[in-house]
């Protein structure tokens, strides 16, 4: 993926969306293949080398937030700053949810914002440690029609301002018209597929 690229993957559920940003995010080692990262091989390495690496490398934008609820916004992108290592900057992590439209709400826990506002949170904590690759999995799977827009464009500007790459996964044809570069899942399993039993034959 060229740097600062954006790029959907669409597919049905159960087409292996999430399996495969596990696996290019390190969070599920793969069988076979070859995941590069700035021309790095991750293949191989052990699960504490991967996890630091996506620290260190990616942000991660979950469908589901994955938010503490007993820490406040703000905490919870400090949270995600301490997981890399390089310490924690709070400035950063406050201009973050500003730029998020959160400024007013950093200390307010997740069960006092709305369902919108604590995806915009996760998208804050995803950026905090300045990754290169954002991946993002269904990001607006449980945000109403009325927000979905707003994610997506706020996603889509974040990136574009940070300098990221991202590759988002959706099974959404509204979701997937809002980008240039759109690749079927499908289409790709099956390349993959036809591909892997060449090397077998």
């Amino acid at each position: 993926m060229l740097f600062r690229s954006q790029v959907v993957l669409r597919g049905e559920s159960g087409s292996g969306k999430t399996t495969l940003l596990h696996v290019i995010s390190g969070i599920v080692a793969a069988d076979l293949g070859s995941i590069r990262l700035e021309g790095v091989e991750l293949m191989g390495f052990s699960e504490a080398k991967r996890d630091r690496i996506r620290a260190k490398k990616m942000g991660y934008v979950f469908q589901t937030f994955n938010l503490l609820p007993a820490f406040t916004a703000l905490e919870n992108v400090r949270l995600g700053m301490s997981f890399a290592g390089a310490g924690i900057d709070v400035g950063r992590a406050k201009d973050l949810l500003q730029r998020v439209g959160l400024g007013d709400r950093m200390h307010y826990f997740p069960n006092q914002l709305s369902v919108g506002q604590q995806q915009r949170v996760s998208v804050a904590r995803a950026l905090a440690n300045r990754p290169i690759l954002l991946l993002a999995d269904e990001p607006t799977a449980n945000v109403d029609p009325a927000n979905q827009d707003r994610i997506i464009d706020l996603i889509a500007e974040c990136c574009e301002r940070e300098r990221v790459a991202l590759l988002l996964v959706t099974h959404s044809d509204a979701v997937a018209s809002r980008f240039e570069r759109v690749e079927q899942l499908g289409l790709i399993n099956r390349a993959l597929g036809t591909a892997g039993r060449s090397e077998k034959e």
